[in-house]
């Protein structure tokens, strides 16, 4: 009798282990997406870019002109140093200053200002494609998604990207209902 119980938790044990090695041997479904191709071929990402490039130039436009002031402040201080007095000499090089440190932190507040926005941007956008990529692991029954900008993937198939999938599903999200 108890060699009878011995054999049936012998064998109850590896059934339990065959079964468990069938479930590791199970092969995992993985899908890959890049989410710098959809930041730049969405048109919610072509947007936020075109968006963070027109503040840029803006910014890069009111550095250029405290640029020119402080050019024409140092370039009026070593022309007519000579012929000014010394209190001239001093009220302009003050300007000078005040102008460098004008500069400098306008340039500062429109770095984090940038720095900012651009996560904003982001996040909102990875916000919103977040449930696509969901839905669409779903859908095509996948254990795992990488985004290959962040996994450091050096190799996968193209046939497990669902980048261009994800960009016409967000997209179509986005568009205006008729």
């Amino acid at each position: 009798m108890r060699r009878k119980l011995t054999t049936v938790l012998m064998l109850a044990a590896m059934l339990m282990a065959c079964s468990l090695l069938a479930r590791a041997q199970q092969t995992l479904k993985i899908g890959v997406i890049n989410s710098q191709e959809i930041l730049e071929k969405s048109t919610e990402g072509k947007k936020a870019i075109a968006q963070l490039e027109e503040k840029n130039r803006k910014t890069q436009q009111d550095l250029g002109k405290l640029d020119d002031q402080i050019r024409q402040l140092e370039s009026r201080l070593s022309t007519q140093q000579l012929t000014m007095t010394q209190e001239a000499i001093l009220s302009l090089s003050v300007d000078l200053d005040r102008k460098r440190t004008e500069r400098q932190r306008m340039a500062e507040d429109a770095q984090k200002d940038m720095q900012e926005l651009t996560q904003r941007l982001y996040m909102r956008i990875q916000s919103e494609v977040m449930p696509i990529i969901s839905k669409l692991g779903q859908e095509k029954g996948l254990d795992l998604i990488l985004d290959l900008r962040e996994s450091g993937v050096l190799y996968f198939s193209p046939a497990v990207d669902l980048t261009q999938e994800v960009i016409k599903r967000y997209d179509a999200s986005k568009a205006p209902a008729r």
